[in-house]
């Protein structure tokens, strides 16, 4: 049984890993690519949920780096409904003062793609509303790996000594360096993993599994997690004053 957080506490940082487009698509008779299709209608209605709800940070599993190995006509097809989302949301996000950052490793990516997602950064760097993060050709042990070796070089110039490499330290080189660890993190289609999403980040997050697939994830589910959300109650690795006296 849940207990109710005597702050009811509002997530700062909500992450979703979006799962479940093909086996949405499956289920219906469709190609792949009409889940992927569906996948972003649902994107666009979770981005506006969140900006209204006031959530500073929603990070959005985009593509990981293992996506890669996808059948190539597959991934064609999300390069190219990315490319879409940016050139017709793009604006759209900037108006309503949404700021977009990109997570993952950009070394190797396309020129093109790889210069939609700088442009879509640099146009919104300065609005003050939802920092929407997009994790894109992102895996986390990539991502640890090269703050590992950021750690090892500052070691081996003099700029930074042995007895510094701190978990803050390994946390100032992620790619969410100035972005807070996700409060909570929801993911679609039942399924109970994290897929080398956010490893490092999510030591203290609430975990959500949702059974419904990312096409059919809406605002209301939204709210269904923060409203389990609210009634757990996060430690931190401490206990309770009521926990103390029992």
């Amino acid at each position: 049984m849940h207990r109710r957080s005597k702050q009811m506490s509002h997530p700062r940082h909500i992450a979703i890993i979006m799962d479940g487009n093909g086996r949405w698509a499956k289920a219906r008779g469709l190609p792949r690519t009409a889940g992927h299709k569906a996948g972003v209608d649902s994107l666009r209605e979770t981005i506006r949920a969140a900006g209204k709800m006031d959530i500073p940070f929603l990070t959005l599993f985009a593509f990981s780096s293992e996506n890669w190995s996808r059948p190539r006509s597959e991934v064609s097809d999300l390069m190219g409904l990315l490319k879409l989302f940016i050139r017709r949301d793009l604006a759209d996000l900037h108006r309503e003062n949404v700021r977009v950052r990109i997570i993952g490793e950009r070394e190797g990516l396309a020129k093109d793609i790889r210069g939609l997602l700088e442009e879509a950064e640099a146009l919104t760097k300065g609005n003050s509303g939802l920092t929407l993060v997009i994790a894109f050709n992102y895996g986390s042990r990539n991502e640890i790996t090269r703050a590992v070796q950021r750690l090892i070089a500052d070691v081996a110039s003099g700029a930074l000594n042995e007895g510094d490499v701190t978990p803050e330290a390994i946390s100032a080189r992620l790619d969410t360096a100035d972005i807070p660890d996700p409060d909570m993190i929801i993911r679609t289609s039942g399924e109970m993993r994290l897929s080398n999403f956010l490893l490092w980040q999510a030591a203290y997050s609430e975990f959500m599994f949702m059974p419904c697939y990312w096409p059919d994830f809406r605002p209301s589910h939204l709210i269904e997690a923060i409203e389990t959300f609210q009634m757990r109650e996060r430690r931190f690795g401490g206990v309770t004053a009521q926990e103390i006296a029992l």
